[in-house]
């Protein structure tokens, strides 16, 4: 499991390092005002449809299911079961793309309500969504080829398709650097690299299943067993996507109502709030659901509840120094990644602030999808759609309430007031039927991640005074040395801490610690 983990955290780090390019890109081609908030804007409505039909609805049913019909029943059903599954998605997407195109104005008003006002920014955010708004068919299919690969234990090209999808947005926004800035051309350029991106995506990994001969063909759909428990599955968990994109389409909302830059403040600070959140999650996430799928199918729950475990332990672990990082130098990050161009120093003020609130969910965040394989993993996408949906209501209630006085950052405090909200109440039912069960090893390993953390925030808090004086002096590049001097640092502080919380706490047994001691002098 640690190997197809750190395989897809290592893609998956690929993936989000050329996303902050292309979003460095972006941010210096169309600054943090009007014309950017139309492009959040445009690019919400196929990345919440997305969310809704794709990677996330989509493999929590499919994956599941089709791992258990391949355990079950060998490779020849497992195939028919896919490729009736693609035929009905893709009938579904025609049909949304065809519902979508009947009037994409009244998509993007109903949505971006604050836009009405702004003639011209309406104008270009409805321009933009035409473009875009295929993403979601072309990442539908490729989320049904990522399950089917994940499944049968492949996972280097479904990982490395979202890098070279960035690239790919990368080279078109290289032929838009040509146009003036904020400029339609510009746009128009963004918004198709985006569509050419899935189409990359797609291309990838249909090369691959095609290669090891689980290409999935039209086929006349029949409702076999296996199709109605799909369906049964899928219904809940498209509830509990849909319910994100609720809280999503409530920070567009809220957030086209706020002063101009206020919407591109909350989407930077999410992007790189997203970007280790994302690595981790994403990484974990989806190798956890394959192989506590594969164990419970087996009958195997002790395995279940270890890997679980061993998930949980390595997601904190590696998680917590973001969190502490972004509590504690919000505007350095925020500066060193975007101020530069057409953004300015008050965009980074404003998309510090919101990055410094979206850390206080952000242990939840790295939890989440290890608490929903508890009942995934077992069928039951119902509970976690009940407990998402009371979240979600938490949230929109919070947003409503804090916009005005507290405005972008909190629209961030009540996502993560949403996210802790959901991750608790999983927890805590799983708990109760038995599908969880924290050991002594994941709890010392929790309490060596908060020793960590505090000697790491103490290290960051003592230097960075001294580091501005000192770097005040460089005639440039000042605060990208000041960041990489506190990233020394803490990387020189936190991990020695880590491993002797480990070590203290009996979580990592002497003669791991010999071997890593072992590795660390032969580096030397």
């Amino acid at each position: 499991m640690y190997r197809n983990i750190f395989l897809v955290g290592g893609w998956t780090i690929a993936s989000r390092l050329t996303g902050f390019l292309r979003d460095i890109a972006l941010a210096a081609l169309m600054g943090g005002g009007a014309l950017n908030d139309a492009y959040v804007a445009a690019i919400k409505l196929p990345n919440q449809f997305r969310q809704i039909f794709g990677e996330g609805s989509f493999n929590a049913a499919y994956l599941p299911t089709y791992t258990r019909v391949l355990e079950a029943s060998g490779p020849e059903e497992a195939g028919r079961f896919a490729s009736q599954v693609f035929t009905l998605l893709i009938l579904s997407q025609i049909a949304l793309l065809g519902l979508v195109y009947l009037d994409m104005p009244l998509l993007v008003r109903l949505t971006s309500p604050g836009f009405v006002s702004q003639p011209e920014k309406f104008a270009q955010a409805v321009a933009m969504s035409r473009i875009m708004f295929p993403y979601i068919a072309l990442i539908a299919v490729f989320a049904l080829h990522q399950g089917t690969l994940n499944a049968n234990n492949a996972w280097g090209s479904p990982a490395f398709a979202p890098a070279a999808a960035n690239v790919c947005m990368i080279a078109f926004l290289s032929f838009a650097a040509f146009f003036p800035k904020f400029s339609p051309g510009v746009a128009s350029m963004a918004s198709w690299g985006f569509l050419a991106s899935g189409a990359t995506q797609l291309a990838i990994v249909m090369a691959d299943a095609r290669r090891r001969g689980l290409l999935e063909r039209l086929t006349w759909p029949r409702w076999t067993p296996d199709i109605r428990r799909f369906f049964w599955m899928l219904g809940p968990a498209i509830g509990i996507s849909a319910s994100y994109q609720i809280g999503a389409l409530a920070d567009q909302i809220v957030g086209s109502l706020l002063p101009t830059g206020g919407l591109s403040a909350i989407s930077y600070a999410d992007r790189l709030y997203q970007l280790p959140g994302g690595v981790i999650v994403i990484a974990t996430g989806s190798v956890l659901l394959r192989e506590m799928s594969a164990l419970v199918a087996l009958g195997d729950e002790r395995g279940a509840l270890a890997a679980q475990n061993r998930a949980a332990s390595l997601t904190l672990a590696l998680g917590a120094p973001f969190v502490v990082a972004f509590l504690l130098i919000p505007d350095l990050i925020i500066a060193v990644a975007f101020e530069r161009g057409a953004f300015t120093a008050n965009a980074t003020h404003q998309a510090a602030g919101v990055l410094a609130a979206y850390a206080l969910g952000m242990p939840a965040l790295l939890v989440d999808r290890i608490t929903s394989a508890s009942f995934l993993s077992r069928g039951d996408t119902a509970t976690p759609m009940k407990v998402t949906l009371i979240g979600v209501a938490v949230n929109v209630a919070l947003k409503i309430a804090l916009f005005r006085p507290l405005g972008a950052p909190g629209l961030a405090l009540a996502t993560a007031a949403g996210l802790w909200i959901k991750v608790a109440g999983v927890f805590a039912l799983a708990r109760r039927r038995g599908w969880t069960a924290p050991d002594a090893r994941l709890l010392a390993t929790f309490a060596a991640t908060l020793f960590a953390a505090g000697a790491l925030a103490l290290a960051l808090t003592v230097a960075d005074g001294p580091l501005v004086q000192l770097m005040a002096h460089l005639p440039r590049l000042a605060r990208e040395a000041r960041l990489l001097a506190l990233i020394a640092i803490g990387v020189a502080v936190y991990f020695p801490a880590l491993g002797a919380g480990l070590w203290l706490t009996q979580a990592m047994p002497a003669a791991v610690l010999k071997r890593a001691l072992g590795v660390l002098r032969l580096a030397r």
